[in-house]
């Protein structure tokens, strides 16, 4: 079988995660003595209408360049007054143009939570996710062993971060709650194709138990996506394309924020 783009970008972080020689443990001490987070998971459940987690992404394997140029501090305001819940910021450099420059200059321009949206493979990532400001961290089931998720999910106890447990199917959802998942994202994009099905979420969100949060992420294009997931029982969508490609981003978040 041809490599494909996950297959890529996963052995990039973890060939850097073999050469990073810092010590865990080091790590885990600072991650505990930051300032408290600002809560990702409280702050989409003291949502009353559709939370929306909007992203700041410049760039996409499968699409390109989005907005390559966006002031984050800029961006992360006007989410702010259009009425997100939660921050999304890529941090991964080589295929999404990210930094944590753009996460803490984000973080630091709002009082919104902030999720680091990247390939977390390593449980120094976690560390650095926490050190750097984030609120939450993303695990995705498809790269990750169960060993591996569990080990994660208990690391990210131990610091005081959420963790966002990303799902693309059945198999992968059991693996998230049998390892306590508490928020879960379900990606209408496949990470293999990056072909998008815009049905997915909704199939998928009757498998969801109601003390877990939900969360719809990839391919929401507008209101009526917004409403359908909203109708499925989703708590929140995640939300990068369509909002940096959009000529008013504030206004187009505003949209989304459905009861």
């Amino acid at each position: 079988m041809a490599r494909t783009y996950l297959d890529d970008i996963v052995a990039w972080h973890r060939q850097r995660a073999r050469e990073d020689a810092r010590s865990f443990d080091s790590l885990l001490e600072a991650a505990q003595q930051c300032v408290p987070t600002r809560g990702f998971i409280s702050n989409i459940r003291a949502t009353p209408h559709l939370a929306v987690i909007a992203e700041i992404k410049r760039k996409s394997p499968s699409k390109g360049d989005l907005n390559i140029s966006l002031d984050p501090a800029e961006l992360a305001l006007q989410y702010q007054r259009g009425g997100a819940s939660c921050l999304s910021v890529l941090t991964d450099s080589q295929h999404f143009g990210g930094s944590e420059s753009d996460l803490r200059t984000a973080h630091d321009a709002c009082t919104l939570p902030v999720i680091r949206k990247d390939f977390t493979v390593d449980a120094r990532d976690i560390c650095d996710a926490r050190v750097m400001g984030a609120d939450c961290v993303l695990l995705i089931a498809a790269v990750l062993s169960k060993d591996e998720l569990i080990n994660f999910l208990e690391v990210c106890r131990a610091v005081d971060i959420d963790a966002l447990v990303e799902v693309h199917d059945e198999a992968e959802l059991d693996l998230a709650l049998g390892a306590g998942a508490t928020i879960v994202g379900v990606n209408q994009r496949d990470l293999v194709t990056f072909a998008v099905d815009q049905d997915r979420a909704v199939r998928m969100a009757p498998l969801i138990p109601h003390h877990v949060v939900k969360v719809a992420e990839s391919g929401v294009r507008g209101r009526n996506d917004a409403l359908a997931l909203r109708s499925a029982g989703y708590d929140a969508i995640l939300v990068g394309e369509h909002l940096v490609t959009s000529i008013d981003p504030g206004a187009a978040l505003t949209d989304l924020c459905v009861d």
